[in-house]
Order: structure tokens, then C-alpha cells, then sequence
């Protein structure tokens, strides 16, 4: 099967919440590597494999541009150095996040600047729009098995995912959905004390390509390219 790739931000593979989050999730999508899970005793009478399954195979990330295929016509190297070309030309802020509720998922969220974040999605989506190749008829099919308004609809037509722009928000997947509305608050409530350090400022310096082989395989990151613009230049 043809691989996807996507634009994602992922904190350097060095810090403090890259190493915490990729052990929650037990894996590691810069090596590909299993990392063993620390013990939340609160959650010890929870099987945490199948509740972190969706995130894990997605690596810790938030989506600035979502999966897609290559057109014919563009190569793996030539979107590592958009991405390269890309990271140039922008520069790092600082934003807030915090573990937090997303409908029945867990996720870090922003808690301020939702104007910065949006700013970078946007451009994510329109810089690499021409590396996308069309969504096929089985992809459309799927993702509008989910109710979707008429401006998502159009905006999956044009560029391949429907919740940008207007419709997008920021969220870095600590769980898939967890139904039990208990369950999810202890599971919150573990995870905001395990992040606790984590949670706060943090500084938003880079963008990464993850590629996923095919589509019974993980998300791995190709590249990870900092932003190089000084950030009192954006002020």
C-alpha cells in the first residue's frame, strides 16, 4: 500500500514531555522503540494498552497538516525539504498547555495562544497542500461516516481533511475515547498529575514529518526541523 505522510508538531525527542508522553504511550515514534509505561497506581486496576492504542500508533503529536499520500510527481525528499524550507522562515512562541478534556478523548490542550497555533496550522495546510495527493473514494467514504457541515465537506474536497481552519483545534492525543465519564476523570485527574512539570509554557520551536509505511503500520518520525527565525523577530 502507498505510505502517508503528515505535518505534525512533536517536542524535541530530548525533553522532559517527549520522553513522559512516549512512555505513556509506550512507544517512542522518533526510534520506533516500545518504552515501558510508568506505574500510575490510581490506574492500576486499568488495562492502559487498549485505551492508548489509536494515540500510540499515531506517535505523540498534534496535527498541523493531516495524513496524506504523495502525488505522483513528488518525492519523500522533496517534502523534507519544503518542511526544511518551511522551519527557515518561521519562528518558535510560547503557549500554555494542559491535559484537559476533548469530547470523550484526553489530550494536552492550549490554555492561551490559540492565535499563534492557528496561524501555523494555516500555513501548514496551504505550504504542503502540494505535496497531497486526492483522497480516494474509500478515504472520503470514511471520513464522512461522521456528520460533517457543509464547510467541512467542501474543505475535505479541497484539501483533504475537514477539521482546519475554522474547525481546528489543537490537541496533542493522550487517549482514545474512554466512554466511561468516572473513568475518563480518573484517568484525567492521573495524567495531571504525571504531567504536572509539564504542564505550563511551552515552547513551540519546529515542525516534523512523520511517515506511515502503510496503513496497518505506525507513524514514525522522518525529520524533526526547528523553527530558525529569532522569536523577537515575530513579536
Amino acid at each position: 500500500m502507498t505510505a502517508r505522510f503528515a505535518i505534525y508538531y512533536a517536542p524535541p525527542a530530548d525533553t522532559p514531555l517527549w520522553r513522559k508522553a512516549s512512555a505513556w504511550l509506550s512507544r517512542d515514534a522518533y526510534t520506533g522503540e516500545v518504552v515501558e509505561r510508568p506505574r500510575l497506581p490510581d490506574l492500576d486496576d486499568l488495562d492502559l494498552d487498549p485505551l492508548t492504542a489509536d494515540p500510540r500508533g499515531y506517535g505523540f503529536h498534534a496535527t498541523l497538516k493531516a495524513p496524506f499520500e504523495l502525488t505522483p510527481d513528488s518525492l519523500e525528499s522533496e517534502l523534507l525539504d519544503a518542511a526544511r524550507s518551511f522551519a527557515a522562515k518561521a519562528a518558535p512562541f510560547e503557549a500554555a498547555i494542559a491535559p484537559a478534556e476533548l469530547g470523550r478523548f484526553l489530550a494536552f490542550r492550549l490554555q492561551d495562544g490559540e492565535a499563534q497555533m492557528l496561524a501555523l496550522h494555516a500555513a501548514c495546510v496551504e505550504s504542503f497542500e502540494s505535496f497531497r495527493a486526492p483522497l480516494s473514494e474509500d478515504d472520503l467514504a470514511r471520513r464522512r461516516r461522521e456528520p460533517l457541515t457543509s464547510e467541512q465537506d467542501a474543505r475535505l474536497l479541497a484539501r483533504g481533511y475537514p477539521y482546519i481552519l475554522e474547525d481546528f483545534r489543537f490537541h496533542m492525543t493522550l487517549t482514545g475515547q474512554i466512554r466511561d465519564e468516572a473513568i475518563r476523570g480518573r484517568v484525567l485527574t492521573a495524567l495531571r498529575a504525571y504531567f504536572a512539570a509539564e504542564t505550563g509554557p511551552h515552547r513551540f520551536d519546529g515542525i516534523a514529518v512523520f511517515k506511515q509505511a502503510d496503513r496497518a503500520a505506525p507513524f514514525e518520525i522522518l525529520e524533526r526541523f526547528a523553527f530558525q527565525v529569532p522569536a523577537r523577530a515575530n513579536a
